[in-house]
């Protein structure tokens, strides 16, 4: 196994378990304790980890974002009944903008039966995904590439998408709290989101439950009446009594 493959799996194991034992990651994966320090030591400098005594644990730094191909793996199946719902609520003829992210990639991947859609997106995946869907036409924003996340941020993003007016923006967000509202942990990749809320009649926000009551670095948006917020089970009394005064649609598992 490569280097980069171990500290992936590493970085996979972390999300599920929240800490790990350099002695366990030694005899996992057949190398010496000191190969799995050097791994530890280079997830700290990029910031994806703490050492502590022994082995690591996953850094919650409200600035850090895990790469796309993790994210990917995390919350799957919650992400994929989101995802479903998502395009239950996109109809035929409908223009949406569609995020960066995991959560976007299965809504892409849940609208390609549709018909007569224009997406607009910086997703270099959903591009990809897309293409070649004979009922949808795609638009990229351009823009620059952030390498991580494979998406197109940036002044000539936000220009692109400052040109149209859509039915529904499409948004995944790392947090949401009562207080602070929603919130991303990269600020270029919440501009965009902010300039596709600007954009849009309506604003879908998908989110998992997990994300209830998280706080990240830059802030997205307020919830404003005729949001919906798409997620993966129904949120605590507290949260309903919050949503509903606040005039949003929450769409989930009964």
């Amino acid at each position: 196994m490569l280097a980069i493959e171990r500290k992936n799996e590493i970085l996979s194991i972390l999300q599920k378990e929240q800490r790990v034992l350099v002695s366990e990651l030694s005899q996992r994966y057949n190398v010496t304790e000191e190969t799995i320090r050097r791994d530890l030591e280079k997830l700290e400098r990029e910031g994806f980890v703490k050492k502590t005594y022994g082995g690591a644990v996953l850094n919650k730094n409200i600035a850090v974002d895990m790469p796309l191909k993790i994210r990917e793996k995390t919350n799957r199946r919650e992400k994929q009944i989101i995802a479903q719902r998502v395009a239950g609520l996109v109809e035929e003829g409908d223009c949406i903008m569609l995020d960066s992210s995991s959560t976007s990639l299965m809504i892409a991947q849940a609208l390609k039966k549709k018909e007569k859609l224009t997406v607009i997106t910086n997703s270099v995946e959903v591009l990809i995904e897309l293409s070649g869907s004979e009922g949808i036409t795609v638009i990229s924003t351009g823009g620059t590439l952030r390498d991580s996340s494979l998406s197109l941020v940036g002044k000539a993003a936000q220009d692109v998408l400052k040109r149209y007016n859509v039915d529904k923006a499409i948004l995944s967000c790392k947090g949401i709290d009562m207080a602070k509202g929603v919130t991303d942990s990269h600020e270029m990749e919440a501009d965009v989101k902010i300039c596709m809320r600007s954009c849009a009649k309506t604003t879908i926000l998908a989110a998992d439950s997990s994300k209830l009551d998280g706080v990240y670095f830059v802030k997205v948006m307020d919830f404003a009446p005729g949001d919906i917020l798409v997620t993966n089970k129904l949120p605590s009394k507290k949260w309903k009594e919050f949503l509903d005064a606040r005039g949003v649609v929450v769409v989930a598992e009964g």
